[in-house]
């Protein structure tokens, strides 16, 4: 029985590494597209905005808090971005901070 519950807590452990990863990958592309945006948004203070994009991370699962709050921000710009820009762009910036990340492991 010692085999079975080694390979459960390899499982259990490999679960919580890779949720891990999941969560610093990503908080690391959410500060890379507020970064992005405050360019677009010409903000003065870059470092505040990355917090309030991180801060919306927490309203709700997924993703659709922060695309709503950088949405509703880059709206108001003069330089307006579409939402599909602003997906892929999201999506571009995942696969950067997923690269990031384990190049950190």
């Amino acid at each position: 029985m010692s085999s079975f519950d080694d390979r459960e807590k390899a499982q259990e452990a490999k679960f919580a590494h890779d949720a891990a990863l999941q969560f610093k990958a990503e908080a690391r592309r959410n500060k890379l597209l507020a970064i992005w945006a405050a360019e677009i948004l010409g903000k003065t203070d870059v470092n505040a905005y990355v917090g309030e994009v991180i801060a919306s991370d927490f309203e709700e699962a997924g993703d659709e808090d922060v695309f709503r709050k950088v949405s509703a921000d880059l709206s108001q710009a003069d330089n307006k971005v579409s939402d599909e820009k602003l997906r892929a762009k999201m999506d571009e910036l995942m696969a950067v901070a997923q690269e990031q990340v384990l190049k950190e492991v």
